[in-house]
């Protein structure tokens, strides 16, 4: 399989760089890869909120980062309505941490 260099670039990037900013095309390949994409989309509602949604809702929130790396690992209900988001356990924390930290600069 040959792939050029923006190939192997996304590939590195979703393999789990937390340290660099996701693009589009990165996390949404990320988002399907760890089971995001089923409940989740960027800009309309499935069966949870659409993460422009979520920006949007904690917009300001210094501490937004980390209640959102906590709600995805732990999982909850009650803050989008009584549909439960089940516990992303298997999830890597460097991908659940890139995802946020790419949902959090979203515009609505």
């Amino acid at each position: 399989m040959k792939l050029g260099f923006a190939g192997i670039a996304t590939l590195t990037l979703v393999a789990g760089n937390a340290h660099a900013a996701l693009d589009m095309a990165a996390a949404e390949a990320m988002m399907k890869k760890d089971g995001c994409a089923a409940c989740h989309s960027v800009d309309k509602k499935i069966i949870g909120p659409s993460y422009q949604e979520v920006s949007a809702k904690y917009k300001g929130d210094k501490d937004a980062a980390a209640k959102l790396v906590k709600k995805v690992k732990d999982g909850g209900s009650g803050v989008w309505g009584q549909v439960p988001m089940p516990p992303n356990v298997a999830t890597p924390d460097t991908d659940v941490k890139a995802l946020v930290d790419w949902i959090l600069t979203l515009k609505k």
